[in-house]
């Protein structure tokens, strides 16, 4: 009966694994690494580096969350926003989440493996950045653009993954998402500039206020834009990506205004 009451709980300890690591945002993790294979390959992708791609991207930025939710487990607790969480309220113990991760970092480390050798070479760096994100809020303001870098590396991956070499023209792609994370992380962090400023946690919003806060926001998407127009000169791109570009910074204009109203 034992056996068969933790055999029935076992889609439910993985549903809730799923939910913690917001597993299903993924799908939105994705686009600009899938991106990076599509400049790099002319719209021509190999199947097999494809999926290999995608797999490392997805386990990379599911190990990332999994690691996080621990690191800020404590953190979590304190503030109402995030008291609900799986670990703060039980649900999940450190350990399941740790496991986890641990998962996801061997699927990263086989994925790499089977793409090239640089790829491996650099999974001590993106080991930094995943793990280092959560602890530079405790001593940086600019964490959001850890942050940034750090699923920039999903694009960055990709393209090494590809050619096995680094170009300049990647770390423009890879500058664009950078610089996209950090402006939404920062003012994703406005709503929790209260108890930041309480908990001495780092962030642009408790560094130097909302309203400075949307600036740097708004400066950062803008360098976001700047970077995606420049592709062209890169990559031979038709004009629908410059319709593109200007519907994405559309929408960047149209969120600053929701956020500035609001």
């Amino acid at each position: 009966m034992a056996s068969e009451s933790r055999a029935a709980s076992l889609p439910g300890r993985l549903g809730m694994l799923g939910d913690a690591v917001i597993i299903r945002h993924t799908l939105f993790s994705l686009p600009f690494a899938i991106v990076a294979v599509l400049l790099e390959t002319g719209g021509r992708p190999p199947l097999r580096s494809l999926l290999l791609i995608v797999l490392a991207a997805a386990s990379a930025r599911n190990a990332a969350n999994a690691l996080n939710r621990v690191i800020d487990a404590d953190m979590d607790a304190k503030n109402p926003r995030t008291s609900g969480r799986h670990v703060p309220t039980g649900q999940l113990s450190k350990k399941e989440l740790l496991l986890f991760a641990a998962l996801m970092s061997v699927i990263l480390v086989v994925a790499a493996a089977m793409l090239n050798w640089l790829c491996v070479a650099l999974l001590p760096a993106a080991a930094l950045l995943i793990g280092g994100y959560s602890y530079t809020k405790r001593f940086t303001w600019l964490c959001h653009y850890w942050l940034g870098v750090a699923c920039a590396a999903a694009p960055m991956g990709a393209f090494v993954a590809l050619a096995g070499r680094f170009e300049f023209r990647y770390f423009v792609l890879a500058g664009a998402v950078a610089l996209w994370v950090a402006g939404f992380d920062i003012l994703y962090a406005l709503q929790d500039i209260d108890f930041d400023r309480r908990e001495g946690v780092h962030s642009v919003p408790a560094r130097f206020g909302a309203r400075r806060a949307r600036v740097i926001s708004a400066l950062s998407h803008l360098g976001t834009i700047a970077a995606l127009a420049s592709l062209p000169l890169f990559w031979d791109l038709s004009w629908a990506y410059g319709a593109g570009v200007l519907l994405a910074a559309g929408l960047l204009v149209a969120e600053h205004v929701i956020v500035r109203g609001g």
